[in-house]
């Protein structure tokens, strides 16, 4: 057996679309090892100069007018304005993809994004291409730049926006709900204590985890000024992702802090982070969400970038298995009531093991193998 030539692009628009990206390639390494992956950046300088350009300003916008993104992301959410730039993206990426398809002699491409998505859904409709387009959304909400009729299957967070999507003229037998597909160590039994003690926090201390995504954005300094405000003593984990020049600051500021803080940069063990912390504060990403969702890690949210994060903390807090803090001033008066209040924190445990789905990159594996005959 052979096996088949896999290509799955992801694009480095924050860390989120990477991650669900390698635990899908993960997933059918592990399943269906006979067949070959290759996870490709869309947005990298290697695979496209243009590609790599559209990613500096979405970053730049972000971090200084985010404003213009937000009004950006609800003028093309509208079918005919979005369609329309959807068409120019795909037709200036088109040419990226044709070249990515060739090079890895792909038998079947795998998009967690929709730009790559929309470039690959090009080449299929203009007969340049015939082989089998899978997208991994990596949202809880439905954005316009998502859709694309020719696309084979859709993997989706739940069945709420797989209704919305038929609702939109796609075909109920091409979506499929597996939930958002996070690394399988999220899956991993761990021992709180071994973790203290390798963390060398203490055990009769909540832990909080401080995370900004991985390029270190939503609001991470002010969260920490906020808990300075509190008078019970914690421990708090800080994650800065990307951000070199958030991680210097936030050591400086450790030093003088009445908590006891532990600053790490982009970390490749969340999981165990997430495995030790009492409450988790972050911005709104999907695949944030997604991981403390598996691990029960009850949910501060704040500061999300306008747009889809928005709709995920209005998905997940509406679900009982977050607390989205809307005005930032009030994030220490939300920290101190689940602190003070011993029911908070266990509703929303129990809230996050209803909404879970572990088993996302395993089910998406399985659907792909059943529907295109990997071996």
């Amino acid at each position: 057996m052979s096996g088949k030539n896999i290509l799955v692009v992801t694009a480095s628009m924050g860390s989120g679309h990477n991650k669900a990206a390698n635990a899908v390639a993960e997933a059918i390494k592990r399943k269906y090892p006979v067949n070959k992956i290759n996870v490709i950046d869309f947005m990298s300088t290697e695979t496209a100069y243009f590609n790599s350009l559209v990613k500096d300003i979405y970053l730049k916008m972000l971090d200084h007018t985010p404003s213009v993104y937000e009004f950006f992301y609800k003028f093309t959410s509208d079918s005919t304005k979005g369609s329309t730039i959807q068409s120019v993206f795909a037709h200036a990426m088109k040419k990226d993809m044709r070249e990515l398809i060739k090079k890895y002699e792909a038998d079947m491409v795998i998009c967690t994004h929709p730009f790559p998505c929309a470039a690959a859904s090009y080449l299929k409709q203009t007969g340049e291409i015939n082989i089998p387009l899978i997208t991994v959304m990596t949202d809880f909400c439905v954005h316009q730049f998502w859709l694309y009729k020719n696309i084979d299957i859709y993997f989706t967070a739940n069945e709420l926006l797989k209704k919305e999507m038929v609702n939109q003229g796609l075909l109920e037998e091409r979506i499929f709900v597996t939930g958002i597909p996070v690394g399988y160590n999220f899956r991993v039994d761990y021992n709180r204590d071994d973790l203290l003690a390798k963390f060398k926090l203490e055990k009769d201390k909540p832990v909080a985890l401080i995370m900004g995504g991985g390029l270190g954005l939503g609001g991470v300094k002010n969260a920490l000024c906020q808990l300075e405000r509190l008078k019970k003593d914690i421990q708090i984990l800080v994650i800065t992702g990307a951000n070199v020049a958030l991680w210097s600051e936030m050591n400086e500021y450790a030093q003088h802090s009445k908590h006891k803080i532990f600053v790490w940069g982009y970390s490749h063990n969340i999981q165990e982070f997430m495995s030790v912390a009492t409450f988790l504060i972050s911005k709104p990403g999907a695949l944030t969400i997604s991981e403390a969702l598996t691990r029960e890690l009850p949910m501060i949210l704040h500061d999300p970038i306008p747009g889809p994060e928005v709709d995920n903390a209005k998905f997940v807090s509406d679900n009982g298995a977050a607390i989205w803090v809307k005005h930032q001033d009030t994030l220490d008066a939300v920290v101190r009531e689940v602190l003070s209040d011993a029911t908070i924190l266990p509703k929303l445990r129990n809230n996050a093991k209803v909404l879970k789905k572990p088993y996302a990159s395993d089910n998406i594996a399985d659907v792909i193998a059943n529907m295109l005959g990997l071996d």
